[in-house]
């Protein structure tokens, strides 16, 4: 049996997904290892509903934390916590959907 308890999928706020895709791409030309396939899913949910693997989020939460760590010294401080704003919150929503959900305590 493979079926899971959790969601495969997470719906973002468009604001996120498109500043998630122009940071993405900044990483793909930047040949950061695995920012092509979150990219694409990224560029792709911004024409349908934002609807996007866990996986890419994961994978796109990763690689843009690697692209501020590498950028970190040849970017404006304002650009660099955009960056990681972004960052966190694709990595929070991620944990969010992981983490199980608390059920009430009897007493």
């Amino acid at each position: 049996m493979t079926s899971s308890a959790y969601p495969r999928t997470i719906i973002l706020p468009a604001p996120v997904c498109e500043q998630a895709a122009q940071h993405l791409e900044h990483a793909v030309q930047r040949a950061i290892d695995g920012a092509a396939a979150p990219w694409r899913a990224f560029r792709s949910a911004g024409s349908a509903d934002f609807e996007l693997s866990v996986t890419a989020v994961e994978q796109a939460a990763a690689c843009l934390l690697v692209l501020a760590a590498e950028s970190a010294q040849n970017l404006r401080p304002s650009a660099l916590r955009a960056l990681i704003t972004v960052a966190l919150h694709l990595r929070d929503a991620a944990e969010a959907v992981r983490r199980p959900a608390l059920a009430p305590q009897p007493w």
